[in-house]
């Protein structure tokens, strides 16, 4: 992703003139820890090959990003989508975590695990 970054940004007609050299990649189930807080790197591929969620279990939520939405997914039709991946991530990594669980997705309201999972028409497991 990194390497062809300035590739993909041209083709939603951003100029990227430099891209930054990465020190570390983050891995999955990873926590990283700031001020009083922990998340967990959750490694979710499948609307983009590098995609991660970070879930925070002391304080019930997860940050999606474009993983997952309220009734909705993110985007498989861009460079390294993959539907099938998506629904498996989604399914192994977020429908894993306690219905309860807060989703502040990357775009719109915010939703829970428990009402995607028998709501949303992309990859809900029914109740």
């Amino acid at each position: 992703m990194m390497t062809n970054a300035g590739a993909y940004a041209m083709t939603f007609g951003i100029s990227l003139p430099e891209v930054k050299k990465i020190d570390r990649y983050l891995k999955d189930d990873e926590e990283i820890a700031f001020g009083g807080s922990t998340l967990k790197v959750l490694f979710t591929p499948g609307h983009a090959d590098g995609s991660v969620c970070f879930y925070s279990e002391k304080n019930h939520f997860v940050i999606t990003g474009d993983v997952l939405f309220n009734q909705s997914i993110g985007r498989t039709d861009l460079p390294t989508g993959n539907y099938d991946l998506l629904q498996k991530s989604i399914w192994e990594k977020l429908f894993t975590l306690p219905d309860e669980t807060v989703v502040y997705p990357g775009h719109g309201p915010e939703t829970t695990i428990g009402f995607e999972k028998i709501n949303n028409p992309f990859v809900a497991i029914g109740a």
